[in-house]
C-alpha cells in the first residue's frame, strides 16, 4: 500500500478538480481550500520522497497488452528517479505558492473562481503526468491533458474576445506540433520495439543513425510547440491574456519547461549518441535563433507581462541550446532555476498590475519603488538572477551553459552572450521605467503594498532566486541524476558573460536615464516598429497561412473537390444516372401488354440468333 502513495500526485488533484467543479462551483473559497491543500501535500509527499528515504516502486497497471510481452504493451506506470522526483518538487512547490497567490490576486473577481481553482487542480494532475510516466504514451497522455487545462486557464475570462481567442491560438498551434510528436511516437515504437523509457537505452545503438535522427526530430516537434519554440513560439506572448498567475505556473515555471524535460528524459533513456550530429545541430539552432529573436522583440514590449513572455521564449531558447549541444545537466539547472526567478517575476508583475488597477502599460507606471517597496524589492531580486548578476542563481546556470558552449560550438557560445546582454538590457528599462521616476498614471499614484497573501509567496521566491544556484541547494534539489554545480570560476565564460552585463546595464541606462522619461525614445522607427509588430512574424501566420493559404487557397481547392468530386460525380453525379436507368426502365415496364409482348418476342429472337450463331463456331 505505502508503495503506491506516489499515484497520489495524479489522483489527488484530479479528484480535487472534479469535486471543486461539480460540487464547490459556489462556494469559491472552500474549492480554493481544497486546491492549495492537495497541492500542499503533494508537495509534502514530494519532500518526504525526496529526502526522507521513501524511495518505492509503485505498481503499474497494463493498459492494453500486447500478448505475453510487457514491452511491447501500452501500461500505466509511474518513473520515480532523480530526474522525476526532483523535477515534481518544481512542480509542487510553484504550484503550491501560485495556489496561495492566487488568493490575494483574485480577490474581488467576478468570473468563477471554482472553476479557476479546478483548472490549476487539473494543470497540476496533467504536469505530473508528464514528469512521473514510465512511458511515451502516458507522457503524451499529459501531453494533451496539459494543452487542455492551459486552454481552459488562459481563457478563463472568456468574456473577453483577446482572451477566448488567446486560448484557441495557444491550443491549436499546440496541436500543429503534438502531430509531429505523434509521429515520433510511432516511429519509436517501430524502431525501438518498446515505448517504456527504461528499455530503449539497450537497443538504441542497433537503430540506423538515419532512423535516430528522424524519430528525435519529430519528437522534438512536441518540444517546439509545448516550449514555444520558433517557429511555433507565437501562441505564448498572447496567453498573457489569463490571470498573472495561470502565466507564472504555465508559462514560466512548468509547462512550457515540459519539451525541455521531455528531451532531457530521452537523452538519459536512449543515451546521448541517438541524438544524432544532425538531429543535434537542428535542436540547438532552432533554441538559439528562438533565443535571440525573443530576446531582441523584448526590446519594444510595453506591456509587462509581455517583456516577460518574451524573456521566457528567450531562456527556453537557452535551455533547448543546451539541449541540443548534449548538455542535459546544464539545460536542467538552467530549467531549475529560471522555475524560481520566471514565477517570481510574474507574480510580482501580477502584484503591480492588481496595485496599480490593472493597469499592464510600463509607461503608466512609474514611482513604484516608493509605494510598493518589498513587491518591488523581489522583483528586482528576480531580475537580477535572470540577467546573471554574479552570485544569484541564474549567473550559475547561465554559465553552466555557456561553459558547453564554448566546449563545443564557439558560435553558439557568442550567440548565448548575445542574449546575456539584450536580456540585461530590456530587463533593466523595465524596472527603471516602472518602478523609478514620477508616476504617470492615476494608477501608479494610488499603488500601495501588496497584500500578505501575495507577499509570502513573494519572499520565498525572492529568496530561491537568490541561493537556488549553490552548491547547498542545487546539489540536491536540480533535476538531474549525480548533478554537481560549480562555484564561480574565473575564465572565458566569466568576463564575457560580465561584459555582457556591463554593456546591457550602460546601454539601458544611457537611453532610459533614471525613470525620468515618458516615452521611448527609441520608438517611431521602422526598426521599433517591426520589433513592437513582433517581427511581423504573427501578422504572416493570419494573412498569409492562414487568410490565404488556409482561407482562400486551400478552402478553395477543398470546395473545388467537394463541388466537382463529392457532388458533382459520387453524389449528384450517382443520382443522375440512377435516375436515367430508372426512366430508361420504365420505357420498358410501362404497363402495355403489347409492349411486353414486342420486348418477349425481340428477347426470343436475339436468344435464338445467339444459340444458332454459338452454335455452328
Amino acid at each position: 500500500m505505502m508503495n503506491n502513495l506516489p499515484w497520489l500526485f495524479l489522483l489527488l488533484p484530479l479528484v480535487v478538480a472534479a469535486i471543486d467543479w461539480l460540487c464547490f462551483s459556489k462556494c469559491p473559497r472552500t474549492a480554493a481550500t481544497l486546491s492549495i491543500l492537495s497541492a500542499a501535500a503533494t508537495f509534502a509527499l514530494c519532500c518526504h520522497l525526496l529526502f526522507c528515504g521513501g524511495a518505492c516502486t509503485p505498481d503499474a497497471y497494463n493498459w492494453l497488452p500486447c500478448g505475453g510481452d510487457a514491452a511491447k504493451g501500452l501500461s500505466m506506470g509511474l518513473l520515480l528517479d532523480d530526474l522525476a522526483l526532483r523535477m515534481m518538487l518544481v512542480v509542487t512547490g510553484i504550484g503550491t505558492l501560485v495556489h496561495i497567490f492566487s488568493v490575494g490576486y483574485m480577490k474581488g473577481d467576478t468570473s468563477n473562481l471554482s472553476r479557476y481553482f479546478a483548472g490549476l487542480s487539473i494543470f497540476m494532475f496533467s504536469m505530473s503526468t508528464i514528469v512521473l510516466a514510465d512511458n511515451l504514451v502516458m507522457t503524451f497522455i499529459g501531453w494533451e491533458m496539459v494543452g487542455f487545462s492551459s486552454y481552459l486557464l488562459i481563457g478563463h475570462w472568456f468574456h473577453k474576445d483577446s482572451a477566448a481567442d488567446a486560448a484557441k491560438k495557444a491550443f491549436i498551434t499546440n496541436r500543429v506540433g503534438d502531430f509531429g510528436f505523434l509521429i515520433g511516437i510511432l516511429m519509436t515504437a517501430g524502431a525501438f520495439g518498446t515505448l517504456q523509457f527504461a528499455g530503449m537505452g539497450a537497443v538504441s545503438a542497433q537503430v540506423a543513425p538515419a532512423v535516430l535522427t528522424a524519430v528525435v526530430l519529430f519528437l522534438f516537434c512536441g518540444a517546439v510547440g509545448k516550449s514555444a519554440q520558433f517557429p511555433l513560439h507565437v501562441w505564448l506572448p498572447d496567453a498573457m491574456e489569463g490571470p498573472t498567475p495561470v502565466s507564472a505556473l504555465i508559462h514560466a515555471a512548468t509547462m512550457v519547461a515540459a519539451g525541455v524535460y521531455m528531451l532531457v528524459r530521452l537523452q538519459v533513456s536512449m543515451g546521448a549518441g541517438a541524438f544524432t550530429e544532425t538531429a543535434a545541430t537542428v535542436i540547438a539552432s532552432v533554441g538559439a535563433i528562438t533565443a535571440v529573436m525573443a530576446a531582441v522583440i523584448a526590446t519594444q514590449q510595453d506591456d509587462i507581462k509581455r517583456v516577460l513572455a518574451y524573456s521566457t521564449l528567450s531562456q527556453l531558447g537557452y535551455m533547448v541550446m543546451a539541449v541540443g549541444l548534449l548538455a542535459g545537466e546544464a539545460a536542467m539547472f538552467h530549467l531549475y532555476t529560471h522555475a524560481w526567478f520566471k514565477a517570481l517575476l510574474f507574480l510580482g508583475a501580477g502584484a503591480v498590475i492588481v496595485c496599480c488597477h490593472h493597469e499592464q502599460d510600463i509607461w503608466k507606471m512609474g514611482g513604484l519603488a516608493k509605494r510598493m517597496p518589498l513587491t518591488v524589492l523581489c522583483f528586482i531580486l528576480g531580475t537580477a538572477a535572470l540577467i546573471a548578476i554574479p552570485g544569484t542563481s541564474g549567473f550559475f546556470s547561465k554559465e553552466a551553459i555557456l561553459d558547453a558552449a564554448l566546449e563545443k560550438s564557439p558560435v553558439f557560445f557568442y550567440i548565448g552572450a548575445g542574449v546575456a546582454a539584450l536580456t540585461t538590457f530590456y530587463m533593466t528599462r523595465l524596472c527603471l521605467v516602472a518602478f523609478l521616476g514620477k508616476a504617470r498614471d492615476h494608477g501608479a499614484e494610488h499603488a500601495k503594498e501588496a497584500s500578505a497573501w501575495m507577499l509570502l509567496p513573494l519572499v520565498i521566491l525572492a529568496v530561491m532566486a537568490v541561493i537556488a544556484g549553490y552548491g547547498f541547494v542545487a546539489d540536491e534539489l536540480v533535476p538531474f541524476a549525480g548533478f554537481h554545480a560549480h562555484g564561480m570560476e574565473i575564465g572565458t565564460p566569466f568576463f564575457v558573460s560580465l561584459g555582457a552585463l556591463v554593456i546591457g546595464l550602460l546601454a539601458a541606462v544611457i537611453v532610459y536615464g533614471l525613470g525620468k522619461r515618458s516615452q521611448d525614445p527609441l520608438a517611431g522607427n521602422c526598426i521599433s516598429t517591426a520589433l513592437r509588430k513582433r517581427l511581423y512574424i504573427d501578422c504572416f501566420y493570419d494573412k498569409v497561412v492562414i487568410g490565404f493559404f488556409q482561407d482562400k487557397l486551400l478552402a478553395g481547392i477543398i470546395e473545388g473537390v467537394d463541388t466537382a468530386l463529392i457532388r458533382g460525380i459520387l453524389v449528384q453525379g450517382l443520382a443522375w444516372a440512377t435516375s436515367r436507368v430508372g426512366k430508361l426502365l420504365s420505357w420498358i415496364q410501362g404497363g402495355s401488354l403489347r409492349g411486353y409482348a414486342l420486348v418477349t418476342g425481340l428477347g426470343l429472337v436475339i436468344v435464338v440468333f445467339l444459340f444458332v450463331f454459338f452454335h455452328q463456331f
